[in-house]
């Protein structure tokens, strides 16, 4: 018999630090909710299937904040408020709920509860800015429903099954008191205490391996020395102070492993680094504090070996040794796109038809590779779910069956895949990058992101001049002076990635003002405790108001497919994007809406990329159209249907459309793909078009969006993302002297 292929599924269990230091309270609630419907739903799903072997990387400060509200000490103003009898709610409360009690998925959280749904229509059916005008129709009836379904809502299949009061509170549905309000939190609050433990039992009967993250979420090599930006994405603009803090990036290290073997009795072998984000000093470190594996992604490993994975993709699936200076680790690198199709595609499909597609995958690999070999398929634990039927319940059900039916592939831990692969490719340098583009393009390189560095770097040089503890603390020593270890614990929470994650154009979220807070807070929190003035920029946000809508400008060339193809996340990663939602429309059917504009450009065509809140195919009825109108050089539509079609690109002389000569293709399905010939549209760098989008059937017009001034398009040319100054390399870091 041949030796199997192993197959390795790792999920990451991770949220920043939600905490604010100086008030001591959660500013979001999404380690709460994630708790009851995902991290005790992952675990959950594993120990009722039988065969099922996988790796939970959990980040120590996610662990840190489940203790917290599995203690009851918690203080968290979004629980608080749904505690309050409705009675005692004052009008701003009342709209609080309004405002943030709908923050869940609508199709898979939303729209099958009936009256959870009803709530969401009389608020408003999601339409920015509409729940203060809806606030007097709801009674305290109303809100008590409210408070209950947004929590009942977030509770995972799996719990929901654990503990029956969950499907009795569905089944009831409406008109609930507070005994049953009181009922729902503390079941919640059982089911939480239970999470940790549960993790502990399955590692303790070998049905998983648990791994770790450095404590708050670093990117180490960036913590390590920020020029390495420029190695992995040459021309990165680089904060102005230079960001060289190694002995943090170990500390990081250190104190995660050190918190989970106090937490779980035993030290951890591996570790899934922040964002996949490797370099050779990092790996260094990695390796000093005695762990045995880590892991990143597949472009880090086409970008180190010297001829990519061109040609040999089956040197993805091998186990990897990173040796250097007397250090080695083993490394594993993850498959791409079976990772992202469990993150992004599946969840629009059936389960039988997703795992058979898996499957299919893994059988293709198998054929192709000399076993024994490793899969390792690595992605987000948490917030796929929420997109799948039943939290991904049914889907992960019958993957975990199918794999553990499968012949000459075996589900295995990192750990079980080293004890049972003795060849190792040695490999002594490793190519900078995260598990995004290979670069580190995310989290630096932006004024906003710079900007962050710069004061975190401003804190920490005054914390290390002004205690001599904190210097101790920061350089691997110990001290008990309680007020410099808090400091330094508030360095280290401002290290954490998801700041910086929501900085800079390349991400947006609603709350991105609480992230900004957040991070400020923790900087203020260091000069607080170590009784030194806090600098004036810290009480000013850093992330920039934008004209409405607008989320961010394109940031480098973009070639994204037609079709399914290209409504891959990392297509339009770096293209410009308005959020519809945030621009007033003009619609007789609220459901109807458009949600997202993607705009790009490479040196050949214009593209853009319309998202609704439902599928557009299922929005646009037989002759219905949708528009793009655009107004540079001259007035231009293209009118689209559903379906794979081209269309001539018209042009607005003399008050009537008139064919320009350019011919437009375009893809509508779940969304609107469209690219445009660039000389059609005559543009030079540095011009700019503006836009807008309609929705007709017939005669009527049933949409526009926006309804007052058109969305404003800057095109910078061919020279996009490229910087003409004189770029170097990292040279090597001597030693600072003593």
């Amino acid at each position: 018999m041949s030796e199997p292929l192993y197959l390795t599924l790792l999920w990451h269990m991770h949220q920043p630090f939600y905490k604010d230091p100086v008030r001591g309270e959660y500013l979001l609630p999404w380690v709460y909710l994630h708790a009851v419907k995902d991290y005790y739903d992952m675990p959950a799903i594993v120990a009722e299937s039988p065969g099922a072997k996988v790796v939970f990387n959990l980040v120590p400060s996610l662990l840190e904040q489940i203790l917290d509200y599995a203690s009851g000490e918690a203080v968290d103003p979004y629980l608080s408020l749904a505690r309050k009898a409705p009675a005692e709610l004052d009008q701003a409360e009342r709209l609080f709920l309004l405002e943030n009690f709908f923050s869940a998925n609508k199709r898979r959280m939303i729209e099958p509860y009936p009256r959870y749904l009803e709530l969401y229509r009389m608020a408003g059916d999601g339409v920015p800015g509409t729940a203060a005008l809806r606030a007097p129709l709801f009674t305290e009836r109303d809100l008590l429903d409210l408070q209950v379904w947004f929590y009942l809502a977030w509770t995972g299949e799996a719990a929901r099954r654990r503990f029956p009061v969950f499907g009795e509170l569905i089944r009831k549905g409406r008109g609930f008191d507070a005994a049953d309000k009181a009922l729902l939190f503390d079941t919640q609050r059982e089911l939480i205490a239970e999470i940790i433990p549960l993790y502990r039992r399955l590692h303790q009967e070998g049905k998983v391996e648990l791994s770790v993250t450095p404590y708050f979420h670093p990117i180490l090599p960036l913590l390590c020395d920020s020029r390495i930006a420029r190695v992995a994405l040459p021309g990165t603009s680089l904060p102005k102070i230079e960001i060289r803090y190694p002995e943090d990036a170990r500390g990081q290290v250190a104190h995660g492993i050190e918190s989970f073997e106090k937490l779980f009795g035993f030290r951890p072998h591996g570790m899934w680094p922040a964002e996949g984000a490797v370099s050779d000093e990092a790996l260094g470190i990695m390796a000093r504090e005695g762990l045995r594996w880590t892991a990143s992604d597949e472009r880090v490993l086409a970008q180190t070996l010297p001829g990519g994975l061109d040609g040999e993709r089956e040197a993805l699936y091998h186990p990897y040794l990173f040796q250097q200076g007397g250090e080695e680790i083993a490394l594993f690198f993850r498959d791409q796109v079976l990772s992202d199709q469990i993150g992004f595609t599946y969840s629009q499909w059936e389960a039988e038809r997703a795992v058979a597609d898996f499957v299919g995958r893994v059988k293709e690999i198998r054929q192709q590779c000399r076993a024994p070999r490793v899969i390792p398929v690595i992605l987000d634990g948490e917030n796929a779910w929420e997109h799948y039927h039943d939290n991904g319940l049914p889907f992960l059900s019958r993957l975990y069956a199918a794999l553990a039916q499968m012949s000459g592939v075996e589900p295995a831990t990192f750990s079980e895949v080293l004890e049972r692969v003795p060849q190792r490719r040695v490999v002594r340098h490793v190519h900078p990058g995260s598990w995004i583009n290979a670069d580190y393009g995310i989290w630096i390189g932006h004024p906003e992101e710079n900007l962050g560095w710069e004061y975190l770097a401003k804190a920490r040089q005054a914390a290390v001049r002004n205690s001599a503890e904190v210097a101790q603390l920061l350089s691997g020593g110990d001290s008990s002076d309680e007020a410099a270890r808090r400091a330094c614990k508030a360095l280290y929470a401002a290290q954490g990635s998801d700041w910086f994650w929501w900085y800079g154009d390349d991400h947006f979220s609603p709350h991105s003002g609480s992230f900004d807070l957040l991070f400020r807070s923790h900087l203020i929190n260091v000069y607080r405790l170590l009784a030194l003035e806090v600098p004036g920029e810290l009480h000013e946000p850093i992330k920039k108001q934008r004209p409405a809508g607008f989320v961010r400008g394109p940031a480098r060339l973009i070639t994204p497919a037609l079709g399914t193809a290209g409504e891959d996340y990392f297509e339009w990663l770096a293209a410009g994007l308005y959020d519809l939602t945030r621009q007033e429309a003009a619609m007789h059917a609220a459901e109807a809406g458009l949600q997202s504009f993607f705009y790009g450009y490479d040196l050949d065509y214009f593209y853009f990329r319309i998202d609704g809140a439902q599928p557009l195919e299922k929005l646009l009825q037989p002759g219905d159209l949708l528009s793009l109108h655009l107004m540079g050089g001259g007035e231009y539509r293209i009118e689209m249907q559903p379906g794979d079609g081209e269309g001539e690109l018209q042009l607005l002389q003399e008050g009537k459309w008139q064919p320009s000569g350019g011919v437009a293709r375009y893809w509508v399905g779940r969304s609107a793909q469209l690219r445009i010939p660039l000389p059609a549209l005559r543009l030079d760098a540095g011009d700019r078009l503006c836009c807008y989008l309609t929705h007709s059937r017939g005669a009527n017009l049933l949409g526009r969006w926006p309804t007052e001034a058109p969305l404003a398009l800057a095109y910078a040319g061919p020279c996009l993302g490229m910087d003409q100054g004189v770029l170097k390399d990292l040279s090597p870091v001597e030693p600072e002297p003593s």
